[in-house]
């Protein structure tokens, strides 16, 4: 049986994979358990030895989501010595991730939580906010105009990531989230000079 030679975590992470490939359908439909194990080819069962519920799968695409997006925040902030090229960088991470991740774009806007457990929506709240703080601590060392702004350009910059998520996801995955990003952050982040 094609299940017994599979390495331990192997099935969960198939499960996921699939979850996350059914989310970048240009027109998803509700994405059920009986439609997520006919295109595994296993029985409702087995997904559930997997994860004791549809909303455990969610919350394994979210932790995903945070441990790349968070790690990648870090080594920016590591590895980048100037606050506004960091805030730059973030950025440009975060809308390129949701390019290379279209099904996982739409956990991060919440569309594929809308009938879903409400603290998956809760989690992916808390993952925005944890995002607009990281980019308020860089902001605050960009300069003093920026410094005194950092709280509301933090949001502002949050808001414009998630703002192309959306049309990223609404467009069928059609509108590149990314375009124009240069410009629009030279004049953001120009616009209050330190």
């Amino acid at each position: 049986m094609e299940g017994e030679a599979r390495k331990p975590g192997e099935r969960r992470l198939q499960i996921l994979q699939t979850l996350a490939a059914m989310l970048q359908e240009p027109q998803p439909e509700k994405i059920t358990t009986a439609a997520l194990a006919a295109r595994i080819g296993v029985s409702e069962a087995a997904l559930y030895r997997h994860f004791a519920s549809k909303a455990q799968m969610y919350e394994g695409l979210i932790e995903f989501i945070e441990q790349t997006l968070f790690g990648l925040i870090t080594r920016i902030t590591t590895d980048t010595p100037s606050p506004a090229a960091q805030v730059e960088a973030i950025l440009s991470m975060l809308l390129n991730f949701a390019a290379k991740n279209p099904g996982m774009t739409r956990v991060l806007i919440g569309d594929a939580l809308v009938h879903e457990n409400e603290r998956l929506q809760k989690r992916i709240n808390q993952l925005h906010d944890r995002v607009e703080a990281q980019l308020r601590q860089c902001l605050r060392f960009c300069g003093d105009k920026q410094s005194e702004l950092s709280a509301p350009l933090a949001n502002l910059l949050l808001c414009t990531v998630v703002g192309r998520w959306h049309q990223f996801a609404k467009s069928g995955f059609t509108r590149p989230p990314g375009g124009d990003l240069d410009l629009l952050l030279s004049r953001l982040l120009d616009a209050h000079p330190a």
